[in-house]
């Protein structure tokens, strides 16, 4: 009796793994900042971050066997765009492109910072001893998410193209912020 049940059980998974409604679905993260928090994208792939500094990453799947982009959320950052806004545009050896916008939400505002180009990546930006590499045609989007005296830097970052696929949702997310 017990090879049969071994048997039963061993069909039943690979039924379940040939289907794919059976695979267990990839769980839904809530992005929660300071006091605000909305559900990340169902296109962003929840990471495990890198560093302490961040809070959160996603991988932003890119066209077939073409590289993703990322998005980074780092808590406790400095409020002030003003301040960190010139260090980041730096970070860029030609641009394309570079704005500034605003948002306002109910309880926070966001100060952007667009930029396309040639950007200088370096793991660890402000750290001199971390390797650049030089990467074509990158956007980066910077957010500064402003609550009170509270503030969340959050970066979102890859080819042009891929940053232009999912900066729809980027928008809608920052605008579900409750």
């Amino acid at each position: 009796m017990r090879p049969a049940l071994a048997l039963f059980a061993l069909a039943a998974g690979v039924v379940a793994a040939a289907d794919p409604a059976a695979r267990a679905q990839p769980k839904a993260v809530t992005i929660k900042l300071n006091k605000l928090a909305a559900p990340a994208p169902a296109g962003w792939v929840s990471e495990k971050p890198k560093y302490t500094l961040r809070s959160y990453q996603f991988q932003l799947p890119g066209e077939k066997g073409g590289p993703a982009g990322e998005l980074i959320v780092m808590p406790e950052s400095d409020p002030k765009a003003g301040k960190v806004f010139p260090r980041w545009k730096a970070q860029f050896a030609t641009t394309d492109a570079a704005k500034e916008s605003k948002l306002a939400l109910k309880d926070a505002t966001v100060d952007f910072l667009d930029v396309t180009g040639t950007w200088k990546y370096r793991e660890r930006p402000f750290d001199p001893k971390s390797k650049e590499e030089e990467r074509v045609d990158y956007r980066v989007v910077w957010a500064v998410i402003g609550e009170k005296d509270e503030a969340t830097h959050v970066r979102m970052s890859g080819p042009k193209e891929v940053v232009a696929k999912h900066y729809p949702a980027f928008e809608k997310w920052l605008k579900e912020l409750k």
